[in-house]
């Protein structure tokens, strides 16, 4: 069940991030009307709402019996913390491009209040559960039936996470050079479809691969 659940997580995270890189290059394209790459947009940050929200459950499952049961914001470990983040930035993403469907023609600064603060949390709380997500006790339960990528997942993601924040930044900044944000973007998008590959489509692991992580063995 638990490894069916991580392929799914993977899965969900693959669309998501594929749909985010098809809004992109949508965006680019002269001849395809803005409202086509907002909604591709929106679709896929509800796949990754999806997948944050089974990678929660993966943390909680992670938990011992008592804690399970307990109520979820006293079931805390530091890789179900970066879970509960990431889920919340998620969901921002989910408002961020639901309102820019919305909003297309609108005045600039009703999209600045509406579309971008939610984008910029959004993409804040993505930053910080990634850089959560790369310490070595959140690897080694998140990554146990992966751990040679361990690393590389991990990176990927902060990487993704930055990128997304200078996106969500130069949105609102270059104002004249919208392209410059989505090129950001789309390299983001690039480092988190890469990333969610190699989680839930793991390499079979070599003999004593469990304990790779506890030492930092390079992955």
């Amino acid at each position: 069940m638990a490894a069916s659940m991580v392929r799914w997580t993977g899965l969900l995270f693959v669309v998501g991030a594929a749909l985010f890189a098809l809004g992109v290059l949508l965006s680019l394209l002269p001849a395809s009307p803005p409202l086509l790459s907002a909604v591709t947009y929106a679709i896929g940050a509800v796949f990754f709402t999806a997948a944050a929200t089974l990678q929660l459950v993966l943390a909680r499952r992670a938990l011992p019996e008592a804690e399970r049961r307990s109520l979820p914001l006293r079931a805390r470990t530091t890789d179900w913390l970066a879970a509960a983040i990431q889920l919340v930035g998620t969901v921002l993403f989910n408002i961020n491009t639901m309102d820019a469907a919305l909003t297309i023609g609108a005045r600039p600064e009703l999209v600045d209040v509406q579309v971008w603060v939610p984008d910029i949390v959004g993409s804040v709380a993505f930053l910080v559960s990634s850089v959560i997500a790369v310490v070595p006790e959140v690897r080694a339960r998140r990554h146990s039936h992966v751990v040679n990528a361990s690393q590389r997942i991990a990176f990927l993601n902060l990487a993704g996470s930055v990128l997304f924040f200078v996106s969500a930044a130069s949105a609102l900044v270059l104002r004249s050079g919208a392209d410059v944000s989505l090129v950001w973007a789309n390299i983001g998008t690039l480092c988190f479809l890469v990333a969610a590959w190699l989680f839930g489509w793991p390499r079979p692991r070599p003999h004593g691969a469990m304990g790779q992580l506890k030492g930092e063995a390079p992955s």
